[in-house]
């Protein structure tokens, strides 16, 4: 049961459990390909649940391989692109990589430029400011681009909706490449080419990419292009695709597996220089960086740069060639995080107040649309973020920037909140994004309007399970059979993330060892010694924000229990591993 505090919401939520017993074909399945898992079953069911069939397919799971990524070529418009920029370099012409200010934008530019830079000199970068510019393509850019003789943009990240842009840096002479992710109108810019494998009629088998995972794509289609056979100095770019991959949340999924299984190999064996100074501030040197630490500590603070001051920052660190420059780079991008941090805390704050003191903002609602113009533009979309997983509704949160109300969307899994923000179009002056994010402009005086016609396209699309939170439980076991084997299997499993999730595990009637206690400032953890009928083991695991069962715990009563398995950091029994509980249930039999 996952409780919200009383003072952020009317109501208790319920986890969803969700587990679906395997079928007779899916049970032939995992007896076909549990040779390819050291015999395990369970493992096997765990990739059968993730759609592999096959024992090369669970091979290529295991190991991906270089060889597995797609011929670029089969992306629409990609010759168009590479003959652009091949005729761009043979002319001399002045080249500009532009790009947004998030992680994936920044990511991307430092990839293009530096693969670019071994092979051509008359190329820079350029990435927007938040504040002045907004986001995407401004005229600004193009100004300056038009000044400094720049006859080529290749732009990473965004510009799928620059029409006008784009229309206004032709009349200067200027060719734009788009390279995006993002979901295109039906009115396309008149870009020389469009590299999107989101396009209509695409068949690029990867249709989720991230920003950087299409830059990667036009450098390895650049690449062959030209006979580059130096297959090295393409793939040591990985991990930043890996990191791009793990903080633009795409599915690591088919291609992009095999980017960030081998990006995150990189990443813990021979870092760019620019990543190898942030490692070392979040403490990571010498330890298995994984997509969770990149989601949580390399990528914020990445990200900090184009939140709190400029995107710039992050690419002059990115592309640093100088490990001292690079440390001081990336102390002050640590230093935006840290400022970042306190604002974030400060808005969230505020705006659970203004949630509490005007309860009609979620009451009956199935939508959260807040607006408050004294916000900080750079975290809006944090605050979007943790309200829709605090309140677990589909959440807009609005500021006011260079005479616009300004905006981040944050949806709750499986809802299109880019579909509820297109329906509302007519209402904005810009908008654009993914089906879980999306960020939006409109003028004041439509926020009402907007509020009432969001609300009401939630409300007759959103599907009750969407309200709740839901935890998909990928194999049901008894504590015997947490072997050494299961655990060292589970780790082949890596990388994890959407499409590919850390594996949940659901034992039911599980008790108390007796030696089970409180935890935490205000005692609201439990850690907790456990054991149940099918071995004499006791297993350590600790359970967050779940102290209303302690007592059922301690009385020595049985509980179900959801949950991942981790390495142990401190134990008292000699296990190697810690369950990090998702969520408690008392036992029918209680």
């Amino acid at each position: 049961m996952r409780k919200i505090p009383a003072r952020y919401a009317d109501s208790t939520m319920t986890t969803n459990w969700n587990y679906q017993p395997l079928t007779n074909q899916q049970l032939s399945l995992v007896e076909e390909i549990s040779s390819e898992c050291g015999g395990n079953a369970t493992v096997a069911e765990i990739l059968v649940r993730r759609g592999v069939s096959t024992p090369e397919e669970a091979r290529a799971f295991f190991t991906p391989s270089i060889s597995d990524l797609h011929d670029p070529f089969l992306m629409p418009d990609m010759e168009k692109a590479v003959n652009r920029l091949n005729k761009a370099m043979g002319a001399k012409e002045r080249i500009m990589i532009y790009g947004d200010y998030d992680v994936d934008g920044t990511t991307a530019v430092a990839l293009v430029y530096k693969y670019l830079q071994n092979y051509y000199s008359n190329i820079e970068y350029y990435i927007p400011t938040r504040y002045e510019e907004g986001y995407g393509i401004s005229r600004k850019s193009i100004d300056y681009a038009a000044e400094n003789d720049v006859k080529l943009v290749i732009v990473l990240d965004c510009g799928i909706k620059a029409n006008e842009e784009i229309a206004y840096a032709k009349e200067k002479g200027i060719d734009f490449i788009i390279c995006d992710h993002h979901v295109p109108d039906e009115v396309l810019p008149e870009a020389v080419a469009i590299l999107n494998p989101k396009m209509p009629g695409s068949t690029y088998p990867c249709s989720h990419l991230s920003g950087c995972g299409v830059g990667f794509k036009f450098m390895q289609a650049f690449a062959l292009s030209n006979g580059l056979s130096n297959h090295n100095e393409l793939e040591s770019l990985l991990d930043l695709c890996a990191v791009s991959i793990a903080a633009d949340i795409v599915p690591i999924i088919g291609e992009n597996r095999v980017m960030a299984y081998h990006g995150l190999r990189r990443l813990n064996s021979n870092p760019n220089l620019g990543l190898r100074s942030i490692i070392r501030l979040c403490k990571l040197t010498n330890k298995d960086i994984t997509i969770s630490d990149v989601i949580f500590k390399i990528g914020p603070r990445i990200n900090a740069s184009g939140r709190m001051q400029s995107g710039m920052e992050a690419v002059d660190l990115l592309v640093s060639r100088d490990l001292h420059d690079a440390y001081e780079k990336g102390k002050d991008i640590d230093q935006y995080n840290k400022d970042r941090k306190e604002l974030d805390k400060k808005v969230t704050e505020e705006a659970n107040n203004l949630i509490e003191k005007n309860v009609s903002i979620v009451q009956d609602k199935r939508s959260i649309v807040i607006y408050n113009k004294d916000w900080h533009k750079g975290i809006i979309g944090i605050v979007a973020s943790r309200l829709t997983e605090l309140y677990f509704k589909p959440a807009v949160v609005l500021t006011y920037s260079n005479g616009m109300a300004t905006g981040s969307a944050r949806s709750v899994q499986g809802f299109d909140i880019y579909s509820a923000v297109n329906s509302c179009r007519d209402l904005l002056e810009n908008f654009g994004g993914h089906t879980y994010a999306v960020g939006l402009t409109l003028k004041e005086e439509n926020i009402p309007e907007f509020r009432r016609r969001f609300e009401e396209f939630v409300a007759s699309h959103i599907q009750p399970n969407q309200l709740s939170p839901q935890l998909d439980i990928d194999a049901t076991i008894e504590f015997a059979d947490l072997t050494p084997d299961l655990v060292n299997s589970l780790r082949r499993l890596n990388p994890y993330g959407p499409g590919n999730q850390k594996p949940v595990f659901c034992t039911r009637n599980v008790f108390d060892f007796g030696t089970s206690k409180l935890v935490g400032k205000n005692l609201e953890h439990i850690k907790l010694e456990l054991e149940d009928n099918s071995t004499s083991r006791v297993l350590n695991a600790i359970a967050f924000n779940m102290a209303p069962y302690f007592e059922h715990i301690h009385a020595h009563k049985p509980i179900d229990i959801c949950y991942t398995i981790e390495p142990a950091k401190h134990n008292s029994n000699g296990e190697s591993i810690q369950l990090m509980i998702r969520d408690i249930r008392l036992s029918k039999q209680s």
